[in-house]
């Protein structure tokens, strides 16, 4: 699942790597959570949409066969901008772990967007986790490879699977980020402990 990312790459950063002329004003965070309002990619360009509370995750295995999803899966597909995500391992007290990209600054989280009113939601795809998460947790956020991002906003199908282990790096963070309400960079910080090991070295 997702339940937990950052963004917070300079507007310009994101821009050049999807392609945009412009970015939406957004608040650079290290902890959004579901019901906030967070930037998308359409095929149109950039906006803000309100991250689901009810339908957060969608699995990618049967959104195309839920009659619910499937004109949105055809016909209303966005890409999420991340800098990461967050799963949790349940060691006892269910240790934070952040999943961050292993060479590009951003990742894309494969999603779909609705209008209801004035209100613009977006729910993102999840499949199972690959061999790097899977230790953590089962699932994962389907990664849309930036070579992909046009297929993927266009329609194109066999897009939604695990990412490769070597497109991503895993490690445990503090217990603060369990806390929706806080944010700053040090959520994304490895434990003091990983650091000892030689693991950034």
């Amino acid at each position: 699942m997702c339940g937990r990312y950052s963004l917070h790459s300079n507007p310009d950063v994101i821009a050049l790597q999807f392609g945009l002329d412009r970015v939406p004003q957004f608040v650079p965070r290290y902890n959004i959570a579901p019901d906030m309002d967070v930037l998308i990619v359409r095929r149109d360009g950039a906006s803000t949409a309100r991250w689901s509370q009810r339908l957060k995750n969608l699995r990618a295995e049967t959104v195309a066969e839920r009659p619910a999803f499937r004109d949105a899966y055809l016909r209303r597909r966005c890409l999420v901008p991340a800098n990461g995500f967050y799963e949790w391992k349940r060691t006892g007290a269910k240790q934070p772990w952040y999943i961050r990209p292993a060479n590009d600054e951003l990742f894309a989280f494969a999603a779909l967007w609705d209008k209801r009113g004035e209100l613009q939601s977006c729910s993102v795809l999840t499949a199972a986790a690959n061999s790097a998460v899977a230790p953590i947790h089962d699932r994962m956020p389907v990664l849309i490879a930036r070579e992909d991002y046009g297929r993927w906003l266009q329609g194109e199908e066999g897009l939604l699977r695990s990412a490769a282990q070597s497109a991503l790096r895993c490690y445990p963070v503090g217990y603060a980020v369990n806390r929706a309400a806080n944010d700053s960079p040090a959520l994304i910080a490895p434990l003091a402990s990983e650091i000892q090991k030689g693991f950034f070295d």
